[in-house]
């Protein structure tokens, strides 16, 4: 199998927490690709974001392992664990916050399914920065 190629995807129900303490549902899609190993991608819907596009946030991979542990993230994703069954994951942007509350085990079974892709600790970094490099500086 050719794993530069290789991606999981998986909708993730999640409850976006209000001022008013409600929690509404919004749904997203969790996204793992080969090609850039060490990210993990939340797709948001059009409909689910307010300015009416459709949002990716990307954050490490680890961080997600980390934050399903503990409290993770000192940057604009923050996540930890809320009791056993949830996991709050926190988005900063120049818009504002938000706050979401994801079923712990659903992104459990995601996260073992990127470790079928690719193993932690096996990520090819140095291919992963030369296509950073390349993304940021082109052909210079």
């Amino acid at each position: 199998m050719d794993l530069a190629h290789v991606t999981v995807e998986q909708p993730a129900r999640a409850e976006l927490i209000t001022t008013g303490e409600r929690e509404l549902p919004v749904s997203a899609t969790l996204r793992y690709t080969s090609d850039d190993p060490l990210a993990v991608h939340l797709d948001f819907p059009s409909e689910a974001c307010l300015e009416g596009e459709a949002v990716t946030w990307t954050f490490g991979r680890a961080l997600l392992e980390e934050g399903l542990r503990g409290p993770a993230g000192t940057g604009d994703v923050q996540i930890w664990p809320c009791g056993r069954a949830r996991t709050v994951m926190e988005l900063h942007s120049p818009l504002g916050l938000a706050m979401l509350q994801f079923d712990t085990a659903a992104l459990r079974r995601f996260l073992l399914r990127t470790h079928a892709v690719v193993e932690p600790g096996r990520e090819d970094v140095a291919a992963a920065v030369d296509r950073g490099l390349n993304a940021l500086l082109g052909n210079v």
